[in-house]
């Protein structure tokens, strides 16, 4: 990095440290939630009027609860659930949304097709040389399995290290697990291979300049999503992009600058995208928790973290 940006290794590694203990940027890792090894649903909550804080408190305990958006239309809150299987969903999730004094209702989407992650967005602050620097520097990515099989046995334990932090080495993973660190090594090893986890550096989306954050459902024929997926990458800074089932079949979110470019996204895409059918557009106003973090209203991480993955122990 250092000899990428022209800065001293020192210098860059107290200026990540800063970053990190302010809340601005951290690392961590979580389920991919790709649907061939795991359920990934969306979800639409209400609840009773003067009781969001209290609500979204609730909700953001739940291991399972990837995240927690705050809206305000036909819905309060937008959650993103990942668990082993639609099963877990059912016994374990859904008995603890009804368990929430105040939450009047909900309603689940599942995904089919997931196109597009938050670990795909790039803040686009280096240029193209750098860029290129900085791919050759981490080499060749790892060739993705045709079909990709199961979390194996110690994705839970070490899931839960790299959530809290998406740097920890197989020293610190053996030592937070109480593994061998022989042990440690082959299982994160095995871990990574499988392709089950997604690493990603987040970042306050104020800090970065990007206050005001969408997302949209739409219709669109089955055949188009992955070409229309590839396509909205290129307009914009997007963070979500997936197929589901529902009244919408395909969803995607983006960050923006600011209010204008909500409707220059949407003329772009009706251009490039005839057949893609808008239905609703929905503001996200606040996000209480992400990946596990949970967030100020700023975007920062706060020290709170509720780990995931016991239900693959």
């Amino acid at each position: 990095m250092g000899e990428i940006l022209g800065q001293h290794p020192t210098s860059l590694a107290a200026r990540w440290r800063r970053l990190e203990r302010s809340g601005s940027a951290w690392i961590t890792a979580h389920p991919l939630g790709h649907p061939d090894q795991m359920a990934l649903s969306f979800h639409d909550v209400r609840c009773q009027p003067g009781h969001r804080r209290q609500v979204a408190e609730a909700i953001g305990r739940i291991p399972e609860v990837f995240s927690v958006e705050e809206c305000h239309r036909d819905r309060d809150f937008m959650l993103t659930v990942i668990s082993p299987d639609p099963t877990q969903l059912t016994e374990i999730v859904y008995p603890q949304l009804e368990d929430i004094a105040h939450l009047s209702g909900y309603e689940s989407t599942f995904c089919t097709r997931l196109h597009r992650t938050a670990a795909n967005w790039e803040l686009d602050a280096l240029s193209s040389a750098q860029r290129r620097a900085l791919r050759a520097a981490a080499g060749p990515p790892s060739a993705p399995e045709a079909h990709p099989g199961p979390p194996p046995p110690s994705f839970g334990p070490i899931l839960r290290v790299l959530g809290r932090d998406g740097r920890a080495s197989a020293a610190q993973v053996a030592e937070a697990t109480g593994l061998h660190p022989a042990t440690a090594r082959r299982r994160l090893q095995r871990v990574l291979d499988s392709g089950t986890l997604s690493f990603r550096c987040d970042v306050s989306h104020r800090a970065t300049g990007y206050p005001v954050m969408c997302q949209w459902f739409a219709r669109l024929p089955a055949a188009d999503h992955d070409a229309a997926a590839t396509e909205l990458a290129g307009l914009g800074a997007l963070r979500l992009c997936a197929s589901t089932t529902g009244r919408s079949n395909f969803m995607f979110m983006m960050w923006h600058r600011s209010p204008t470019d909500i409707m220059a996204l949407e003329r772009r895409a009706s251009e490039r995208l005839p057949r893609l059918e808008i239905r609703e557009t929905v503001i996200i106003s606040n996000i209480p928790k992400r990946a596990g973090w949970h967030l100020d209203t700023d975007g920062r991480r706060q020290e709170d973290f509720v780990e995931v993955g016991h239900h693959w122990d």
